[in-house]
């Protein structure tokens, strides 16, 4: 299995690629990873991971930067139908629009929005980082197979995304009010949490990832 962890300039890409071998490996699951700037080879792979660090404007800037690589993508999830996975603002970019300093265009794959985290209580800082407890949803995406309500995974960010539809929700924590920590539309993924930085948790999903079908 051909995973690409897409090199735009943004995001945690050594630690995402050793994640994915670990989970690969753990799970029995022969996954060559690779990461690359080169839009061909993400159009080929079997997978398709992006990660993303910082914010929305620069990270979706870097991306229109890197040749043929939206166009590439768009062929992989659209056209191919194969699975992708967005990563904290690898997630937010699937939204139409982001409000982090100005108004900035997304990708337009899930309906909604990017806005700055409000939690309502001066003893919740924001940004919101560390970890923080998964209430999942109930899904037909399989994504968190074997991982319980109530388990940790890791944030840091500021903002979140507000879909327009909350059928794409897999899961969310509180931080005030409800912050979504995962969606998924069709064969399309996001995870606001690093999997690649929450342990058995985070492995556990990438392996669900690994083999998902949808």
């Amino acid at each position: 299995m051909r995973i690409a962890i897409v090199d735009y300039g943004s995001g945690n890409l050594r630690s995402a690629a050793k994640a994915f071998e670990r989970a690969g490996a753990d799970h029995g699951a022969a996954v060559e990873v690779t990461v690359t700037s080169k839009a061909e080879i993400v159009a080929d792979a079997d997978r398709v991971v992006l990660p993303g660090v910082g914010a929305f404007a620069d990270c979706r800037a870097g991306l229109g930067a890197v040749d043929g690589m939206v166009d590439a993508l768009d062929e992989f999830v659209h056209k191919k139908g194969r699975p992708f996975l967005g990563i904290c603002v690898g997630m937010q970019l699937l939204a139409d629009r982001g409000l982090e300093h100005g108004e900035h265009a997304g990708l337009g794959w899930i309906g909604g929005e990017v806005r700055a985290i409000e939690p309502g209580d001066v003893r919740k800082k924001v940004p919101h980082m560390g970890w923080n407890a998964l209430r999942i949803k109930e899904s037909p995406a399989n994504l968190f197979a074997g991982i319980d309500p109530g388990d940790h995974v890791y944030f840091v960010h500021s903002y979140g995304f507000v879909p327009s539809n909350d059928s794409c929700v897999l899961a969310e924590v509180e931080y005030g009010p409800p912050i979504v920590s995962a969606v998924a539309k069709g064969n399309i993924a996001g995870t606001q949490f690093h999997p690649e930085k929450s342990q058995a948790v985070g492995l556990r999903f990438i392996a669900n990832f690994l083999s998902w079908s949808p």
